[in-house]
């Protein structure tokens, strides 16, 4: 008799995530170039890259895929997003992934690098509340080498335009509702799949422990700031020029250049 053994498909996960982040960001890839255009413009072709919050490694794998001499260290508190992450990149020795929460004073000192080329986050540091972001610029500028950069894609409303921001909102809960009729997995829902694979299911349960189930709803304290805040607060960090540098409607991406 002849054991069975069942090999995960960490690639159809990423696929997985990506789609359902693409629900959410129809412009995903897009701001992953330009945020890629502006590591290379500034710091090169062989960057170290430290991937800020990086769930399953999304920047990273876009960035190794540009960047064949680049590496990067991936950080997040997520166990099962950093399951998928080590999966997927199990085979490249470029990257490596760091368990801690930003919200730790000491996270800093869990990296294998004291300093980076490039610092780089999308769409997760709006979870945190807006004195603790402080700190972490604080801490971000203190690992981004002298002429290095740090770029942070992440919604970012402008208060000045209610009625421009209400209509996109408004198309974009039109456009989902549309991807959801059509089978698109929603945040929930992708959640709910990976807490039913053998493979997961453990993370998952440790992850619904830390952060909560999101069938239960919305565990996120953090506070939507606009770009100019951003870009004022990373000046405050110690960057010596900050600005944004893409934007849609809703979200934009905000580069500090130390």
């Amino acid at each position: 008799m002849t054991d069975t053994v069942t090999v995960t498909d960490w690639q159809a996960w990423q696929r997985s995530w990506d789609r359902q982040q693409e629900w959410y960001l129809p412009d995903r890839e897009e701001r992953f170039r330009a945020m890629l255009d502006a590591v290379e413009a500034v710091v090169g072709l062989e960057p170290r890259i430290l991937d800020l919050a990086c769930g399953t490694g999304s920047i990273s794998d876009r960035a190794l895929r540009r960047f064949p001499g680049a590496t990067s260290t991936g950080v997040d508190l997520d166990p099962a997003l950093l399951t998928i992450a080590r999966g997927h990149f199990a085979a490249d020795g470029r990257a490596a992934f760091v368990t801690a929460d930003l919200r730790d004073p000491a996270w800093p000192e869990r990296l294998p690098h004291r300093t980076y080329d490039a610092v780089l986050t999308a769409t997760v540091l709006h979870w945190l509340r807006s004195d603790e972001l402080r700190v972490l610029y604080g801490q971000v500028a203190g690992l981004v080498r002298d002429g290095g950069v740090f770029l942070n894609a992440d919604h970012m409303p402008d208060p000045a335009t209610p009625r421009l921001n209400a209509a996109e909102h408004a198309y974009q809960k039109e456009r989902q509702a549309r991807a959801r009729a059509e089978g698109i997995q929603d945040w929930v829902d992708w959640w709910q799949t990976a807490a039913g694979d053998a493979a997961l299911a453990g993370p998952v349960a440790e992850r619904f422990a830390i952060f909560g189930n999101p069938a239960d709803g919305d565990h996120a304290d953090g506070e939507a700031q606009s770009p100019a805040w951003h870009a004022d607060a990373l000046r405050e960090a110690g960057f010596g020029e900050a600005r944004t540098v893409w934007c849609s409607v809703s979200d934009a991406m905000v580069l500090g250049l130390k």
